[in-house]
């Protein structure tokens, strides 16, 4: 059994792992790395023989998980591809947007190398997708028997970890995973086993969610902050991922409203976001769902959509625009009404998931109130921030701690260290071998590949 790391580089992004189980051969996701562009924003897809691979394995869709994979499969045509039914309805949305956004990069960037592929190429790698719900097993290989069996992630709706196994010895990757009920999605339900090896993602390793921390709290201070802004007459900016933050969000609002923290107020969302919403609704009565049966577009008393190809930022007092995309990157609807908002005390910009620190979000986040930044890459110009500035913990990542106590629970031999930075896999790998010293802990280096048996 051998693992090697197809990444090729060595922060988060461009997750893709290969997995050799006997003779089989199995791709773990195929992901591009969102901050590089052309063929570097690939996996090292040159390391794998064309048409060597047996499948391919997508825990779930998110472009740093799948955003590859048209091309991986244009290079091994006869992989099986698996993943979940609701992987799929996203994953196609998503691949197809990204087909988009690349066309538009190639004049942007002077990218030569995109679009990487056509929507006609995400059509036909489509056809031959299959699906399998979580407890349902199935067997991949010609040669041999591998068998395998998806588990509910918590991280987004229809995110897996994936358990396989061959002639006894057994291998479970976590994928991205939480272990708490979000707002929309139910949290992880992973087994527990003595595993041989078990692959992990580290992304929150590198910093301690503080201990008082609740959900229910954070969201409590979220409505706080957003009735502050209504009381001085100001309007809500929060910049969103069209997928799963967006529905994450609304569902918040919907409970802040029920619950009497917030007023029922006008919410706006746009662009991907509302096809991506769409989606959600069609699988209302996902096991994996809280609020089952509850339909956005439907149900949400005042849910206003942005129409397409809006351009001028129009903010009503009062109002919540929750729009993408979540780290406000150029030519998105958040960066343009971000250029307006900016500049106004009486508005708030508030901040609920991940953003990458040289993004203008994670800039915006380190700056605060008072600060100064550059909104547009071509312009030297800063401008001051005079909203208010607010971050809230609504990671769809589990804390570092308790990844680690499942890992423990399960004993594993080897345990491979994936889907974070330097720091955060730094202290996994300390803090494991701690805990499990007679394991190996490993943090593969890209292209690196490691003997597991």
């Amino acid at each position: 059994m051998r693992f090697q790391n197809l990444a090729r580089h060595p922060d988060i992004g461009t997750n893709c792992y290969l997995l050799e189980i006997g003779a089989t051969r199995i791709v773990l996701d195929a992901g591009t790395h969102p901050k590089h562009t052309g063929h570097d924003t690939l996996p090292q897809f040159e390391r794998l023989e064309p048409d060597s691979i047996d499948a391919i394995i997508l825990s779930h869709p998110h472009l740093d998980h799948i955003g590859a994979l048209p091309v991986l499969m244009r290079e091994q045509p006869n992989a099986a591809v698996a993943m979940t039914g609701i992987t799929r309805e996203n994953g196609s949305a998503l691949l197809h947007n990204s087909v988009n956004v690349m066309k538009a990069q190639r004049e942007e960037l002077n990218e030569p190398a995109y679009p990487l592929y056509s929507h006609r190429a995400v059509d036909e790698a489509e056809r031959s997708w299959f699906t399998r719900e979580t407890g349902q097993p199935f067997n991949l290989g010609d040669r041999e028997r591998v068998s395998c069996q998806f588990y509910h992630a918590g991280h987004v709706l229809g995110a897996v970890g994936v358990r396989i196994e061959h002639e006894g010895r057994t291998v479970f990757y976590t994928g991205d995973v939480h272990f708490e009920d979000q707002t929309m999605t139910r949290g992880a339900d992973f087994p527990v086993e003595k595993f041989d090896t078990m692959i992990i993602e580290t992304t929150r390793g590198d910093h301690q969610r503080r201990a008082d921390y609740t959900r229910a709290a954070e969201q409590r201070r979220l409505g706080e902050s957003i009735n502050r802004t209504f009381e001085r007459g100001g309007a809500v900016l929060i910049p969103v991922f069209a997928f799963g933050k967006t529905q994450e969000v609304l569902l918040m609002l919907r409970e802040l409203v029920d619950e009497g923290v917030i007023p029922p107020v006008p919410v706006h969302i746009g662009g991907l976001s509302t096809k991506m919403t769409q989606i959600a609704d069609r699988f209302a009565d996902h096991p994996g769902r809280n609020h089952r049966g509850f339909r956005l577009l439907e149900e949400w008393p005042d849910l206003r959509i942005l129409p397409r190809g809006h351009r001028e930022p129009d903010f009503h007092p009062g109002a919540i625009y929750a729009l993408s995309s979540g780290m406000m990157s150029e030519h998105t609807v958040s960066h343009r009404f971000a250029r307006r908002i900016l500049s106004s005390e009486a508005h708030s910009l508030i901040f609920v998931g991940y953003a990458d620190k040289d993004s203008l979000a994670g800039r915006i986040i380190a700056a605060g109130k008072g600060g100064r930044v550059a909104v547009s890459s071509d312009s030297a110009h800063e401008s001051e921030i005079r909203c208010d500035v607010d971050l809230f913990d609504f990671s769809g990542h589990a804390p570092r701690e308790q990844i680690v106590e499942y890992a423990v629970s399960c004993d594993p031999e080897n345990v491979i260290l994936v889907h974070g930075d330097e720091a955060a896999r730094g202290w996994f790998k300390f803090e494991l071998e701690r805990r499990l010293p007679k394991a190996r802990i490993m943090i593969p280096s890209p292209g690196e590949l490691i003997n597991l048996a």
